[in-house]
């Protein structure tokens, strides 16, 4: 699967990874929820910087379709609120 992450680019992800990332999606879904900054910070860059671990940068020049989109390291919780917004499922699926 194809991530972009927005203002960093694109990573190539195994489907095995995505029940470790709906972890840490389920934890940044409830501190957005709760309204709890500090917690929404920490859990958006431990979430981001798995997906750098586990996932294999795609060349900056490469451009494939993207099946998720997860926000900027520097996003604002009403930011993730919104993408959040439409979705049932959170960042991502399953």
């Amino acid at each position: 699967m194809i991530v972009r992450i927005m203002g960093e680019g694109q990573v190539r992800l195994a489907d095995s990874h995505l029940a470790r990332l709906n972890e840490f999606d389920d934890a940044l879904s409830a501190a957005v929820e709760r309204g709890d900054e500090a917690s929404f910070r920490l859990t958006l860059h431990a979430l981001l910087d798995a997906v750098h671990e586990q996932g294999e940068p795609l060349p900056d020049d490469a451009l494939e379709p993207s099946e998720l989109i997860l926000p900027a390291r520097g996003s604002t919780i009403d930011d993730v609120r919104a993408m959040l917004s439409q979705s049932e499922e959170g960042l991502f699926p399953g």
